[in-house]
């Protein structure tokens, strides 16, 4: 016997199935040119001898692990390496209680929506604006904060943020907190409006306090979601770029050289594009376990 034509069904599923591809299409031709294409070219240059000169000549040769093999035995890597943990470390521990606390906040039924809207804007202001804002603050001599400790009499002279070497690390610390203090504020006050209200009620009923509310109620059905947060707020520290940049540059002694500083000095400073970037993809390899752990504790939340 003769199949019959095919049903209707089939053809609408068969016509959904190419409007769902045609509208992800731009998405994934945008992944593609502006991140799958870089990320391979960087793969491919760190595999070379890749200078200045080569945009000239042409030739890069293949060097094999080399530029991998001098980056990771390097004194500069391990400096970096220290200062990045130390800068990712402290950011997070920063950003994530600060966040909290301002979440916890807010979730009183704070009244004044507008406010919980201006604590997005150091989020939305571009990273060096907010550098920039941040440097003419911190500067020894002409800076508003030395300014003000000087009035107050809590120091006779002014403190070097930006030129001590212990101190810049420490202000570019807490600029980075200070930038993604609302990042993390807003997911976790996200979570927060997900706690039924009557869990609370029944705490208060059975004589909790507000630390004890927090310890056996908040706290244990915010945990997935605090997980994806303090992930995310690690992936974004390590790529962290423009505000080391423009508040001290990386100085001084490189004090504040990240390992994606020091990529950028090697590629658009030293110009060894080889070693910049198989210090890039390091970074990258690093960033790709936390986003792992992300994806994983998104599913966790997701399900809990």
């Amino acid at each position: 016997m003769r199949s019959g034509p095919r049903p209707a069904p089939d053809r609408a599923r068969l016509r959904e199935r190419i409007t769902q591809w045609l509208f992800l299409l731009p998405a994934l031709a945008y992944l593609l040119l502006f991140l799958g294409y870089p990320l391979i070219e960087n793969v491919l240059m760190s595999f070379r001898h890749y200078t200045a000169t080569t945009f000239y000549t042409g030739a890069a040769p293949f060097v094999g692990l080399r530029n991998y093999a001098e980056v990771l035995s390097s004194d500069m890597f391990r400096e970096a390496l220290l200062t990045t943990v130390l800068f990712t470390a402290g950011s997070l521990v920063g950003q994530f209680v600060l966040g909290l606390a301002i979440a916890l906040f807010f979730q009183r039924r704070f009244p004044l929506g507008v406010l919980r809207s201006l604590l997005l804007l150091p989020w939305l202001l571009p990273l060096v604006v907010s550098g920039t804002t941040w440097r003419w603050m911190l500067d020894t001599d002409s800076g508003i904060v030395n300014r003000m400790l000087r009035g107050l009499h809590l120091v006779s002279s002014g403190i070097p943020w930006l030129t001590g070497t212990s101190q810049a690390l420490v202000s570019v610390i807490l600029v980075n907190i200070w930038v993604g203090v609302p990042f993390n504020t807003a997911l976790l006050y996200g979570g927060l409006q997900d706690i039924p209200e009557h869990l609370y009620e029944a705490a208060k009923l059975d004589g909790a306090g507000p630390l004890a509310s927090f310890r056996h109620v908040t706290w244990p059905l915010l945990r997935p979601v605090a997980g994806v947060v303090l992930v995310l707020g690690a992936v974004y520290t390590l790529k962290v770029l423009d505000i080391v940049l423009v508040v001290t540059g990386g100085g001084p002694a490189d004090a504040t050289q990240t390992l994606a500083t020091r990529s950028y000095a090697l590629s658009f400073q030293q110009l060894d594009f080889g070693r910049g970037a198989a210090l890039g993809n390091v970074l990258v390899l690093v960033s790709l376990v936390f986003a792992l752990v992300h994806l994983r504790a998104s599913r966790r939340a997701r399900y809990a």
